[in-house]
């Protein structure tokens, strides 16, 4: 696996454009490293940057991010709505694959030791990469902001981790740099149909952690918030001519989105204000959004087995993701712009005349078993509506999360065999690439040998895989011909051949293969199985057949 890192810097600039693209231009010139968002604000003067690549990638673009943001803002002439420590105000590095978060603690260590000694500004480093406890919190770091920089460089127990120690010229233009390594984070801030920030800030105290200060019987105390992992304040925005609850979320696994969404609706409401809408900042997860979705649609009783894109749209609406400006999931969920847009491209995403048209040409794959696994799909994807149908039916309510179940798990079965499509014709370059080895040497030979009969093998075991999955459809089928939509019988019957053509041509598949094993004993085994795979879906077939004419003569 690939290790991958993301790195969200926080720069204190939002209105000039070429100062912005300068920092951009630097990240993007950095071999190994994508730009994945650039988020400028205006009212907050605060440019939020996300990229990801590399370790030693991320390390040096941000580097050099940071160079080029002290030699371009001065911050004894910045103002603005965020709250702001330096130029560069902070630098979380965030482990995405491959690294754990131990690794990441030391890249971040690294990084925030060159920017002191190399750049000479000081470095506070948090979260995780904190030295000390009481330096975990952003916000304490940052406690002061700018303004109370050389005070607080005074203090020894304020001494930056690295960089210079004194407040100078130099540290009065750059301020000072918070650099980390934390979990996701998600910036959020929830659009509210007033103009009082007094009123935003008390519905944040509502709901942030560390709450609000009473007297109780005159003694101070503090009341906490009712969400963990959450960070709150009121502002006013006057780009929108609204105020706004800013959000940071920690911990997505205590506190994901769409619950804070949903009580910070609440508390507004109990102030007599709404939440018109939410504007994330920088990059989400791609189950962040899922997850609100599937939320938003259990609440509506409406099935959850709905096609990934479906269950995002259902959060963008749900939360009001596009009030201010549109969404497009393509550029705001992370896993999205990670893809490779020149990598190979899959045999699912041509259109239905293109998987035709390509199957049909002078290629030997796609062939026989990619097609088998496509017709499997196509019945799963019949069985899967009829679900969705059933459970948005009228009089059948109390039976939604019935038909949501089987629903799911047909998306389920769509996805893994429309992952053979491409996993099959793979197999079958992967045993000509074996082919093509070369045989000079015995050697060679002993290798090219080997080479062959491993991809042999795993293309004898796709197609077999294409028929246990292939399988599976029936489930679903037979109970939508029982359960389901009578309106919708004849489908789950259209699917019952399609899923028994993708058994038979798996099973097909599974027989050509094995014929180049020289391990004749995993032949005969593969053999076995595949003929009580192919007996039982012969079986079922009929069986659902004759069910479903039955239906349809009642």
């Amino acid at each position: 696996m690939k290790k991958i890192i993301e790195c969200v810097p926080n720069f204190s600039e939002g209105r000039d454009r070429q100062v912005i693209d300068r920092i951009a231009g630097v990240i993007s010139g950095v071999e190994g490293v994508k730009l994945l968002n650039v988020d400028p604000g205006k009212a907050t003067h605060r440019t939020v940057m996300t990229f990801a690549g590399s370790p030693e990638a991320v390390l040096e673009a941000a580097f050099r991010a940071i160079r080029t943001a002290a030699e371009c803002i001065d911050m004894r002439k910045h103002h603005g709505e965020h709250p702001r420590i330096g130029a560069t105000d902070v630098c979380p590095l965030i482990p995405v694959s491959g690294v754990t978060m131990e690794e990441t603690v030391e890249y971040a260590r690294q990084l925030a030791r060159r920017v002191g000694e190399e750049l000479h500004i000081p470095v506070y480093c948090y979260e995780h990469a904190a030295f000390t406890e009481n330096r975990r919190n952003l916000a304490v770091c940052r406690s002061g902001e700018y303004e109370g920089l050389e005070t607080k460089l005074k203090d020894t127990r304020w001494k930056p981790d690295f960089g210079p120690v004194d407040y100078n010229e130099r540290t009065a233009s750059t301020g000072l740099t918070v650099i980390g390594a934390r979990d996701f984070l998600i910036a959020v801030n929830f659009n509210l149909n007033t103009t009082s920030v007094r009123r935003a800030n008390a519905i944040s105290f509502d709901v942030r952690e560390k709450g609000r200060k009473i007297v109780v019987d005159g003694i101070e105390t503090v009341q906490p918030g009712t969400l963990r992992h959450c960070k709150a304040i009121g502002w006013f925005i006057k780009e929108y001519g609204m105020a706004q609850v800013s959000m940071n979320l920690t911990n997505l696994g205590v506190t994901p989105l769409h619950i804070a969404f949903d009580e910070v609706c609440e508390k507004a409401l109990q102030r007599g204000i709404r939440v018109t809408g939410t504007e994330l900042v920088g990059l989400v997860p791609k189950s962040t959004l899922v997850d609100a979705g599937r939320h938003f649609l259990r609440k509506q009783q409406r099935s959850l087995g709905l096609p990934e894109e479906e269950i995002i749209r259902m959060a963008v609406r749900s939360m009001g993701l596009d009030e201010l400006k549109p969404f497009d999931p393509k550029t705001r969920i992370l896993e999205y712009l990670l893809e490779d847009p020149a990598g190979e491209k899959s045999l699912c995403d041509l259109t239905c005349r293109g998987f035709a048209l390509e199957t049909a040409s002078e290629s030997p794959a796609p062939g026989g078993g990619s097609v088998s696994a496509y017709m499997g799909a196509l019945g799963a994807s019949l069985g899967t509506m009829v679900a969705n149908l059933s459970s948005h039916k009228r009089g059948w309510d109390e039976q939604w999360e019935y038909f949501s179940q089987w629903a799911e798990k047909g998306q389920d079965l769509i996805s893994r065999l429309l992952h053979l499509v491409d996993e099959d014709t793979l197999s079958y370059n992967r045993v000509m690439e074996a082919f093509s080895m070369p045989r000079e040497t015995l050697r060679d030979k002993e290798i090219r040998a080997d080479a062959i009969e491993k991809a042999t093998l795993y293309a004898s075991r796709v197609p077999l895989e294409t028929m246990k999955t292939a399988l599976e459809v029936f489930d679903i089928l037979e109970a939508m011909t029982d359960k389901g939509n009578p309106n919708s019988v004849t489908d789950a019957g259209v699917g019952a051949p399609a899923v028994l053509g993708a058994v038979k041509g798996g099973y097909l598949n599974v027989l050509i293969n094995i014929g180049g094993l020289c391990d004749k004993e995993m032949a005969r085994s593969l053999k076995e199985e595949a003929e009580k795979l192919l007996a039982q879906a012969k079986e079922r077939e009929n069986r659902l057949w004759e069910h479903v004419k039955a239906k349809i003569n009642q």
